[in-house]
């Protein structure tokens, strides 16, 4: 009967719950050689493989994946230094701890066998202590690889797990991220005789800057901008809370009136400070449609920026307390006339406060002043070129804070037609 391949010889019981004693491949072509050694190494305590060529052996590698390989030198077919080479090819095995056993151990022979990948050399004729001791280190030299391996192998599925959650994350937030821009009103004519054209850029994926331009009632338009503190989802979710309260049902059964300062007296008692310090600055105006009147009122927000075509432009802005603070105060409303070829711009503060490289921040003043030499462009292209020059200053595309720009313009009956061809 011919003799197996590869056989595993008699092998050291362990204890339930103990770790298995290391796994050693001998692969040799002369059987008294290798049961020989095989006897030497189960003495010691190690469990053993045997093969009878350098094929045999590399298939036992492969399966077993063996703490230890010792290969004999001379054999028949494949011989060690072609299994050494071999194994160093596997990208799969190539991490193996492989000792060449030789009767010979001459300087050049070594120096062969370590250039065409053996880690280590082992006599035929050494004693057991030697075999004991280089047995022991490369055995070690395993240990360290194999735990090298396993850490490779965990941060890999950490990675891919991190990876698929980050994915995932990104996924939602672009899904958060969508549906709070389905909030913002579309550009164009928010109502006859006026266009609109707006600009933003959270910081992160999601912003508490928003801002809307919508009807309340047949004959006004209501205009609102926001701040929620703070960046993010937290902040995003809270600004969309405060949207909703602006709707104009909402405002018809809560405040009774459209008035911009009776809206944000309501608002200032629905949304008090909260326990982590987080508030909300709020702008609102009412343009009263067939007078051109514009009321308006603020909570803490930098306001609004009135730009006029045949006289002085003001900042529509009062000083106040952010909502929450007072729960208590009662907020009041100013007016503005407006005329044709008006713009009202709605503005958060991240747009004037990006500093340049230097810290010095881009100001109102030079907000003002680039609004105001675009005046005699379209408005989109005003908007555009305003957020341009911003950038332009910081010298980056990325804000520090929300950036939100909305502009409204009056326009006449004609101006309104070009507007839409």
């Amino acid at each position: 009967m011919a003799e197996p391949a590869h056989r595993i010889i008699e092998q050291p019981t362990a204890d339930k719950g103990t770790k298995p004693a290391p796994l050693i491949l001998l692969v040799d072509d002369d059987e008294i050689t290798r049961l020989s050694m095989a006897g030497r190494l189960k003495r010691l305590g190690y469990r053993v493989i045997e093969a009878g060529d350098g094929v045999a052996g590399l298939n036992v590698i492969r399966a077993q994946r063996p703490d230890l390989v010792i290969l004999d030198w001379m054999m028949p077919g494949m011989d060690g230094p072609g299994v050494c080479e071999a194994i160093r090819a596997d990208p799969e095995l190539k991490s193996s701890q492989v000792v060449l056993m030789t009767a010979h151990d001459r300087p050049e022979q070594i120096a062969e066998g370590l250039s065409r990948g053996a880690d280590d050399f082992l006599s035929k004729a050494a004693s057991k202590q030697e075999v004991l001791a280089r047995v022991q280190a490369s055995l070690r030299s395993s240990a360290l690889v194999r735990e090298i391996e396993r850490t490779r192998d965990d941060l890999d599925r950490s990675h891919r797990l991190l990876s698929a959650k980050q994915a995932e994350l990104e996924s939602e937030l672009q899904s958060a991220s969508d549906f709070v821009r389905a909030q913002l009103p579309l550009p164009g004519m928010p109502a006859r005789g006026l266009t609109m054209q707006w600009a933003y850029q959270p910081s992160l994926a999601l912003g508490g800057d928003l801002f809307q331009a919508i009807p309340w009632g047949s004959e006004t338009l209501g205009l609102y901008i926001l701040d929620a503190s703070g960046h993010g989802v937290a902040a995003a979710l809270r600004a969309v809370e405060l949207m909703s309260f602006l709707r104009e049902e909402n405002l018809a059964k809560a405040v009774g009136s459209f008035d911009p300062g009776a809206i944000i007296t309501e608002a200032n008692r629905r949304f008090p400070l909260t326990q982590d310090g987080e508030y909300f600055t709020l702008w609102v105006g009412r343009l009263h449609l067939p007078s051109r009147t514009l009321f308006y009122a603020t909570a803490g927000h930098s306001g609004a920026f009135l730009h006029a075509a045949d006289r002085e432009s003001q900042w529509l802005a009062s000083a106040s307390l952010p909502l929450g603070f007072d729960p208590d105060i009662t907020f009041e409303s100013a007016s503005a006339k407006l005329r044709l070829r008006d713009r009202v711009y709605l503005l958060s503060d991240g747009i004037y406060e990006a500093p340049s490289p230097t810290g010095e921040l881009w100001g109102r003043d030079r907000l003002q002043a680039t609004l105001e030499g675009n005046c005699n462009h379209t408005l989109a292209h005003c908007i555009s070129e305003t957020m341009a020059a911003a950038k332009h200053w910081l010298s980056g595309d990325i804000f520090p804070d929300d950036v939100a720009l909305l502009g409204v313009e009056v326009l006449d009956d004609l101006a309104s037609e070009k507007e839409t061809l």
